[in-house]
């Protein structure tokens, strides 16, 4: 038998290896068994020598240990046995049965055959115990095996059972053989049973293994199915389905998301960035004299070097973040790239594969059908193929994109807290969280598409080699093509950036004109101004729209290049194709793959150009975060802790900086143990940065700086985090009742606490927003003094309070009698009552140490202390009692004259300003107030906030703890009214344009395409050039019109979006501007400013791409099913199936996806507030030494935002497969219809096939859009939804332009039975006041807190409308007028001095009606002419936001020059409080008795001796009025309340 066989591979098998007649040129297509036996089974096992790589590496990277045995690896292990045992069979059966004596002969296959099954079969099963061992779950590498092995193996099945039939034939045949089957029988035996386990093997690597005993991380009752599925179910992500399913059915909540895979977490992720970080910071120095071990996660903290270094390690550079972040992530992403290799290889196959399948039409008679059917699989499979890798591609990309992004948050982090004050002057808060907010952010963005920087040159250059082959030389043409639009989209893209530029600052400056409008609207409507402003707003916004038309233009001018590109591009090259010789004719194959050529050249094409700019942008972000990473640290050894010391706290000889000048010199300090020291001075005497240089918060220069113990400290500005007062004041300690108790009753926050909605679990906004300044102060001390520390710094706590709370608080907690005696305390301080009893006081002038010693030490050296304390009481802001106790202590130290003589000055000056409303100790600042600036602590309680408070308080009472209507986060889908409402707004015109446009543009295209198809298919053209120049003709101009369709299109579509947002702004600030007053009250003013920039760019910018895109992708897909069904008709049938299938994935898809986007934008938002109110508080944090409490709070918001995250990243892959795997049964279908079917037609063919191709990305794409279409469009339904709320009463009414120019006339203002509430459902804060005015006549309005004396004059401005009664003025009831013709007629000078940004002129007049001479007088009367005179602008000086740059008094009188420019009949003066000094105050008053001599006031007094003068007074109490009488009259009654509140003021 031994036949001379030509090749090796002939003479290892013993029979023929390679038959291409009975494999290719045969209908009944076989392969020989040499083949089956050798590369058939080779081929998988050399695949998983070649990968088992990978199984080592998980098996090292495994984070668990330990699966029990189960019945899934037990019976892996036997079936895997019995594979070894039946190779082992074989290899001794071929030994035994052939060769030797018998007479068949031993070849080397079988001998060889087995031992490499054997072999593949031991390592596979070796893996079985390990992965028990090391905890890995499921394996890739040994499904893809067993799967290949199996599949491969289907073809031997055929030949084995074909032999066996052969063989009984021969059997049966009755005839006496002399051959021996028994080898044969063998053989087909053993491979049966070997096939059958194979299969059993891939079905049980369809499932993963048990649950490991022992994990690193807890592993919780909600963790992510991903780790415990097998690799099918991962790289079909159906372990997802649960989630979809989930989100389908009820929109998903936080509770319902997965935890975080622990290897993505902030502990795995970080040591190991830590380690390669430090690293590289240790290869920036030169002297390597410190080796440092690898980054440990120590108790969960991960140090990080510092890059400045010591003073003395010389720098060679900076560190950068990049080599860590290589050398962290790296190796992940290098998988991913390998895998885009794969992918990219895959899909230049597919085009080949179309030619072949156009040959296979085109002969048609001559193939048999198997092939046209294996092309048509071939197809599926490469497509399918490219889906499941490309899947894992882009979601290893995000997750090294996640990775990075925590890594760099961290770090920013960590560094935040240790960066000097130098660093810190450099940049603002808003900049450092941008570096965590923005830079970071841009890096996880771009790691998706940072592999096409290889990728897309290599895509363009194989396109060219293919399309090379096909036309020649002619590519060059159309390349050049594409080549020169590059630089012109580049044109056009900086021009649109330019725009976009312009845009957001026009975006900017509205947004900033809204906020101040919304910050100051209550002042707006009391003038009437709300015209003005918003004319303002609608001429910023006209300037935008313009902008953005000009975007528009320019857009509509890039998508035309592109969709002339493809065509140009082909035009160009089938025209010099043709023309440039006569040989040259258009094949319908080369026409077919060549525009498939040309459209996957056109994805890398666009995205090089933008890749650029983007890696730009990213090294802009790394050289930021590299700088900030490498700034000044704190120097951690500037403060010593040496307990030898005699005293626990200490500064010797001391020399301290900002960074810049010296600022405290020779300073020299002792803190004995337990004692009280006060550090006084003047304002910028340096008394806080003594403060600082104990923290170590300032550069050391000289000195030696020395504590003792546990410090506390209570910063000047108090720090408060966004969390409750009580988790404020614990500060991570726990929670002692009883201790906790004595500290907030001698912190005098009972009271506050009482009053607080939900006690002290109340939450308080960022920054303490709904807490007052004083309350904030004694929150910070509260802490200060609850974390019972050894040393206490406080730095001015007394300021923010009131006298007598500071009396309270000094007594019980800072004297020597309080909580804290037992402690060594450093005080700062401006108050001089309590410096008697304090142990040392240290005065600092010029930051030195001027003198110290005790008080009467002090007194007597008459030196700068007694100056500062002249100084002190000049500013007459002391109670009398107080000043009566240190005129005592002064006059016991004996002969200090002058002293003695300015106390008694500040004692009668104490008299004269007492409050009018005296209130009892706690709720004084307690209510909301403390206004006032800092210095001049306002002792006068400012009565409009307190009535707003008491009534937020009702409210709050009911609604516990929540002060504003929490935000409705949209759940669920969009209703229809809403897009209705948007295609209103974008006109029915430019709507139908839009669709026909594009309609016409794909009947253009498809045209197009038939076209070439018709013209390759002619026979004739190849001897007729009038024929061929007549096609080419034709082709152009369906070209032509493609372009000038898809140009108007677009430019319909962002035309009408634009009108759109125009109109949808305009309705917005119209219903907004014309809320009444309670709606401002109970919506936050961000949520209202959210609206005008964010929901409004979102309509500008956002949605008309979405449309765009999903208007031209629907047609896409449109257009193919219509190819499709014209080349194969049958097509048809199978859409509908196919439909359903999409249909069902994009709703599930949607739903959840949309809600997981929503999830994920809240919880990222805590990541960045946090990080800026650790910035703001680093002082503090690093005082109390809670660094770490704070990283780990940070680590587990940024992990909670991954849990969001993440299965939003998982979400976009496990629809793309399954999108795409619809798409890929298209092409299925599609070319096994065009193959089967009866078509004759290649181009037809060819046609519906490539278009079949492109589905897929582009049904991708219309899923996408469609949902963003629909995340988005919640933009439009919040702004319909405030064009819908309440409106106050109309501005102008008809009937009021009869009334006469000048009304009021007289000015008589009545009440009668006057009722009012601010809001539905609040108590009545006036109950049924009646009283009558006489024009001309001055009356004071007075009364204790909350009694409704601002409700009064908000009534008479009808900002609150009546609930009962009527006011009238001269005769005419106020309510039958619109709300201008009553406000504008109105004069009130309200208590905040409120300014907008612009000119002077324009705050004082800004509807610009009056002459400059009028303005000069107002100025003149209003004492501000000298000041405005000495501007260099005059009166269009710049005032900036909240008029910033003038004083509070300035502020006043800007106020009053407004009155006096409009000045009406009536005025209503609602009296000033804290921020005007006594000499402002009597110019205004003496303004007002001259100027508004006739005219009718009211005025609402704080201080009793402003009204002595006024003809009557109205005393309110608890909304009703108890007396109204001239004061003379209530004064000579001792029984009256008045007479009492003079009694009080030391009036009497």
């Amino acid at each position: 038998m031994a036949e001379d066989t030509s090749s090796p591979m002939d003479r290892f098998c013993g029979s023929t290896f390679w038959n291409a007649t009975q494999t290719w040129w045969t209908n009944d297509p076989d392969f020989t068994p040499c083949f089956e036996q050798t590369a058939l089974v080779w081929t998988p096992c050399a695949f998983y020598w070649v990968f088992v790589i990978f199984d080592f590496y998980y098996l090292k990277a495994s984070l668990d240990r330990n699966i029990p045995w189960n019945k899934l690896n037990v019976t892996k292990a036997l079936v895997n046995l019995g594979l070894l045992v039946i190779t082992a069979l074989d290899l001794i059966m071929a030994l035994i049965k052939k060769g030797g004596d018998s007479e068949l002969p031993l070849y080397d296959l079988d001998v060889w055959g087995p031992i490499i099954k054997f072999a593949t079969f031991l390592l596979v099963f070796i893996f079985i115990p390990l992965n028990r061992k090391y905890g890995v779950q499921t394996t890739g590498c040994q499904f893809i095996f067993w799967f290949l092995l199996t599949v491969l193996s289907i073809p031997r099945c055929r030949t084995e059972v074909r032999l066996e039939s052969e063989r009984q034939k021969i059997l049966d045949s009755q005839q006496p053989s002399e051959q021996d089957f028994s080898w044969e029988e063998y053989q087909f035996v053993s491979f049966f049973i070997f096939f059958t386990f194979t299969s059993i093997m891939l079905i049980l690597n369809c499932f993963a293994d048990g649950l490991p005993r022992q994990t690193k991380y807890q592993r919780g009752e909600n963790e992510i199915p991903e780790l415990s599925a097998s690799f099918l179910s991962r790289i079909t992500y159906q372990w997802f389905d649960k989630m979809a399913l989930k989100g389908y059915r009820n929109p998903l909540e936080e509770k319902d998301l997965w935890d975080l895979r622990p290897q993505d977490s902030c502990s795995e992720v970080m040591p190991i960035f830590a380690h390669h970080w430090n690293q590289n910071v240790r290869k920036n120095y030169k002297n390597k004299a410190r080796v440092e071990p690898k980054a440990q996660f120590s108790n969960g903290n991960v140090t990080f070097e510092n890059p400045h270094g010591e003073k003395n390690g010389r720098k060679k550079g900076m560190a950068s973040i990049m080599p860590p972040i290589y050398k962290s992530f790296g190796g992940v992403f290098l998988f991913g790239a390998l895998m885009k290799l794969f992918t990219d290889t895959l899909t230049f196959a597919q085009p080949q594969v179309l030619s072949l399948i156009i040959s296979f039409v085109e002969a048609k008679e001559a193939e048999p059908e198997w092939k046209g059917i294996m092309y048509s699989v071939l197809l599926f499979v490469l497509a399918a193929a490219q889906t499941f890798i490309l899947g894992q591609y882009f979601h290893r990309m995000f997750i090294v994109g996640l990775r990075i992004r925590t890594a760099l948050i961290n770090a920013i982090y960590r560094k935040a807290l240790r960066i000097s004050n130098s660093t810190k002057k450099e940049s603002t808060v808003g900049e450092i969280v941008n570096l965590m907010a923005v830079d970071a952010q841009r890096f996880m963005e771009l790691t998706t598409y940072l592999n096409m920087i290889w990728s897309a040159p290599l895509q363009i250059g194989l396109a060219l080699y293919f399309l090379w082959q096909q036309l020649g030389p002619s590519v060059l043409a159309g390349l050049a093509v594409m080549i020169i639009l590059i630089p012109v989209n580049g044109v056009i893209a900086s021009r649109i950036k330019t725009y976009q530029i312009r845009q957001m600052k026009y975006k900017d400056e509205r947004v900033k004109l809204m906020n101040e409008v919304l910050s100051g609207i209550k002042v707006l409507k009391l003038y009437a101004w709300e015209p003005s402003f918003e004319k303002q707003v609608l001429d910023i916004r006209d300037k935008e729209i313009a902008t953005l038309r000009s975007t528009a233009y320019l857009n509509a001018g890039t998508s035309f290049l592109w969709s002339c590109a493809p065509f140009l591009v082909s035009l160009v090259t089938f025209a010099t194709y043709v023309l440039t010789s006569e040989a040259n004719q258009l094949s319908v194959e080369k026409v077919l793959v060549s525009i498939n050529l040309f459209d996957l050249m056109k994805l890398p094409l666009t995205i090089l150009p933008m890749l650029s700019v983007d890696i730009a942008e990213t090294q802009v972000s790394v050289n930021r975060i590299n700088k900030f990473l490498n700034s000044e640290e704190l120097d951690p050894n500037s403060v010593l802790h040496d307990s030898s010391k005699p005293h626990p706290m200490s500064i010797e000889n001391g020399e301290f900086s900002w960074g810049d000048e010296i600022t405290l010199r020779n300073i020299n300090i002792e803190v004995k143990k337990s004692s009280l020291v006060a550090l006084v001075g003047t304002v910028g005497s340096g008394k806080s940065s003594v403060v600082q240089a104990f923290l170590g918060e300032m550069e050391k220069l000289a000195g030696v700086v020395n504590t003792v113990g546990k410090l506390a400290y209570v910063p000047q500005q108090a720090w408060i985090q966004n969390a409750t007062v009580r988790d404020n004041i614990l500060f991570g300690q726990t929670y002692d009742r009883k201790r906790y108790n004595k500290v907030i009753d001698a912190c005098a926050l009972r009271a506050d606490i009482d009053i607080l909605s939900a006690g002290d679990l109340t939450e308080i906004g960022e920054k303490g927003i709904n807490l007052s300044g004083g309350q904030k102060q004694r929150i910070s001390l509260a802490r200060a003094v609850y974390s019972d520390a050894d040393l206490y710094l406080l730095d001015d706590p007394l300021s923010a309070v009131d006298a007598h709370v500071g009396k309270h608080i000094f007594e019980e907690v800072i004297g020597p009698k309080g909580i804290l005696a037992r402690k060594s305390r450093v005080l700062v301080t401006h108050g001089v009552t309590f410096l008697p009893q304090v142990d040392s006081i240290y005065v600092l002038k010029m930051g030195e140490i001027s003198e110290s010693g005790t008080f009467d030490q002090l007194v007597k050296n008459k030196g700068a202390f007694a100056d500062f304390i002249i100084q002190h009481l000049q500013e007459g802001n002391e109670e009398e009692e107080e000043l009566n106790q240190i005129k005592r202590q002064i006059s016991s130290t004996g002969d200090v004259p002058e002293l003695l003589g300015t106390v008694e000055k500040a004692i009668k000056l104490a008299r004269t300003e007492s409050l009018s409303d005296s209130i009892s100790v706690t709720s004084a600042d307690s209510l909301m107030g403390g206004g006032g600036s800092l210095r001049r602590r306002a002792k006068r309680q400012d009565s409009h906030d307190s009535v707003a408070s008491a009534a937020s308080l009702k409210k709050k009472q009911e609604v516990e703890g929540k002060l504003i209507e929490t935000e409705k986060s949209q759940t669920g889908g969009v209703e229809f009214a809403v897009y209705k409402h948007y295609i209103k707004s974008v006109g029915i015109f430019l709507s139908v344009a839009t669709l026909v446009l594009n309609f016409v543009f794909q009947a253009f295209q498809i045209g197009s395409n038939l076209w070439l198809t018709k013209w390759a298919n002619d026979e004739k053209v190849a001897n007729d050039t009038g024929l061929r120049d007549m096609y080419l003709g034709v082709y152009g101009a369906f070209g032509f019109g493609q372009v000038a369709t898809n140009f108007f299109s677009s430019l319909a579509i962002s035309l009408g979006c634009l009108k759109c947002s125009q109109l949808l702004h305009q309705t917005l600030l119209y219903y907004n501007l014309r809320w009444p007053m309670e709606l401002f009250d109970t919506t936050p003013l961000g949520r209202i400013v959210n609206r005008f920039s964010k929901d409004i760019d979102t309509i500008d910018n956002v949605l008309p791409f979405n449309i765009r895109v999903v208007i031209g992708q629907a047609y896409m897909v449109l257009a193919t099913i219509v190819v499709i069904s014209l080349s194969t008709p049958i097509f048809l049938a199978v859409i509908v199936p196919i439909a359903f299938l999409y249909y069902f994935a994009q709703r599930f898809y949607v739903a959840t996806s949309r809600q997981l986007m929503r999830l994920e934008s809240v919880s990222r938002s805590p990541i960045y507030s946090h990080f800026s109110e650790t910035v703001t508080g680093a002082s503090t944090i690093r005082a109390y030494n809670v660094g770490d409490r704070f990283i780990e709070e940070s680590d587990a918001k940024v992990d909670k935002n991954q849990v969001c995250k993440y299965p939003s990243v998982i979400a976009n892959r496990w629809l793309a497969i399954r999108l795409e795997m619809v798409g890929n049964l298209i092409i299925l279908f599609a070319s096994l219809f065009a193959v089967l079917g009866g078509q004759t037609n290649p181009g037809l063919v060819g046609l519906s096939v490539s278009y079949a191709l492109q589905v897929t990305q582009t049904l991708n794409w219309l899923v996408r859009m469609s949902s963003d279409i629909e995340t988005n469009i919640v933009s439009v339904e919040r702004i319909k939804e405030y064009g819908e709320t309440k409106q106050e009463a109309p501005w102008e009414l008809e009937q009021d332009k009869n009334k006469p120019k000048n009304w009021p006339q007289e000015g008589r203002v009545e009440f009668q039975n006057f009722q009012v509430r601010y809001r539905e459902g609040l108590d009545l804060v006036l109950r049924g006041v009646s009283f009558n005015i006489q024009g001309g006549e001055k009356v004071g309005i007075v009364g204790r807190t909350g009694a409704g004396k601002s409700s009064l004059t908000l009534a008479l401005f009808r900002i609150i409308e009546a609930a009962g009664g009527r006011i009238s003025i001269d005769g005419v009831d106020i309510a039958s007028m619109g709300l201008h013709m009553l406000r504008s007629r109105l004069t009130i000078i309200p208590q905040d001095p409120v300014l907008f940004s612009g000119s002077l002129r324009i705050n004082l007049d800004p509807f610009e009606i009056k002459t400059d001479d009028e303005i000069w007088k107002a100025l003149e009367l209003s004492h501000l002419k000298s000041f405005v005179k000495s501007l260099a602008a005059g009166l269009n000086h710049e005032i900036s936001e909240g008029g910033e740059n003038l004083s509070v008094g300035q502020r006043q009188l800007v106020c009053l020059a407004r009155a006096l420019l409009r000045k009406t009949k009536v005025l209503v003066l609602d009296e000033a409080t804290a921020a005007v000094d006594l000499e402002t105050d009597d110019l205004i008053q003496k303004t007002i008795r001259t100027e508004f001599k006739e005219c009718t006031v009211l005025t609402i007094a704080h201080r009793l001796n402003t009204i002595l003068d006024s003809d009557k007074v109205i005393v309110l109490d608890k909304g009703q009025i108890t007396e109204f009488a001239s004061p003379t009259e209530l004064l000579d009654n001792p029984k009256s309340a008045f007479y009492s509140m003079a009694k009080d003021a030391n009036l009497v």
